[in-house]
């Protein structure tokens, strides 16, 4: 059984003169000990897609299908069960941790409070400490104040708090945005760190294609809602089969390649807006190898190679 698995997901924004919808039938699952990556651009529904897992959308927005966590249906636990649901089986790491931190409240005060909410631990000060030094922050930190650290650091007090009730699943939406280069890489070395040490599953989001190909086990590409490639995450970014993952992929520099390093190549045009998605396949407008039938043929993901998928009218013709 799968930790985490989509069926057929949907998610409808209500808006004031129509629905917009932001995720159309998306199935995806992740194992224990996994980690998958959810890749595209702004706007193509990877954040809706994640806020789904733990119920935390607008109540007028419309979701149908199932998300199953461990087995059990998120979309129809009654609210009791959600609670103790949340932060002890699945946690979130929300992008721009300045934002998502209270500022008028110690470091450990907000880390604590999961842990006092669930009483998961009958010394929340000393598993505070603990949390902090795992993520790399001295104990000593835990009476600082969010504008007190760096960076880095607060998005460390993130994946601390997220580690608080010690969940199965971590969510991790954008978790380096804002961060330079190093400081990314050394977040990203404690979530895979913390995936292989302690067996939890994590789904990684972000629009940097290089980044996932590199720090997860499996990859789904996201456009316009819709999945429209998926498969081990080294195999999708050196080898992508749908187009739209080609231009993500190229449109990031690869050390090492003189003809690619200086030249990494731009996608022209902009993700559809989701109220007016265009007929057939949504990428054929901004798709360099476009086919006549490609405006009116909707495609679903078919087989593209061993434990490959794509939804591309090319693919396997």
């Amino acid at each position: 059984m799968s930790l985490l698995e989509f069926r057929d997901v949907s998610v409808t924004y209500r808006g004031a003169d129509a629905d917009v919808p932001a995720v159309r039938g998306v199935s995806l699952s992740l194992d224990a000990g996994q980690t998958l990556g959810v890749a595209g651009e702004s706007g193509c529904g990877k954040s809706t897609l994640a806020s789904t897992v733990l119920r935390l959308l607008p109540e007028s927005t419309k979701v149908t299908g199932e998300v199953l966590l461990n087995g059990e249906d998120i979309l129809t636990m009654k609210w009791g069960k959600l609670r103790a649901v949340r932060w002890s089986e699945a946690a979130i790491v929300f992008q721009g941790a300045l934002h998502s931190l209270n500022p008028v409240q110690s470091i450990g005060k907000q880390i604590a409070e999961p842990i006092s909410l669930h009483k998961t631990s009958k010394n929340p000060s000393k598993r505070v400490g603990e949390l902090l030094e795992q993520v790399g922050i001295p104990a000593s930190r835990a009476n600082s104040y969010p504008h007190q650290l760096s960076g880095g650091q607060r998005q460390r007090v993130m994946i601390a708090m997220a580690l608080a009730c010690a969940p199965s699943l971590i969510i991790a939406d954008e978790p380096t945005t804002a961060l330079d280069v190093m400081v990314q890489a050394q977040v990203l070395d404690l979530l895979s760190g913390l995936v292989r040490d302690l067996g939890m599953g994590m789904m990684l989001i972000s629009h940097d294609l290089g980044v996932l190909g590199t720090t997860c086990d499996r990859l789904a590409v996201m456009y316009a809602g819709r999945i429209v490639e998926t498969g081990p995450a080294v195999e999708v970014f050196d080898r992508p089969e749908h187009p739209y993952t080609q231009a993500l992929a190229g449109a990031f520099p690869r050390i090492g390649d003189p003809q690619a390093r200086y030249r990494p190549i731009g996608l022209p045009g902009d993700p559809p807006y989701p109220g007016d998605i265009p007929t057939g396949c949504s990428f054929h407008p901004r798709c360099p190898v476009v086919l006549t039938e490609c405006s009116s043929v909707t495609v679903d993901l078919r087989d593209a190679g061993p434990g490959r998928r794509a939804a591309c009218i090319r693919v396997g013709s």
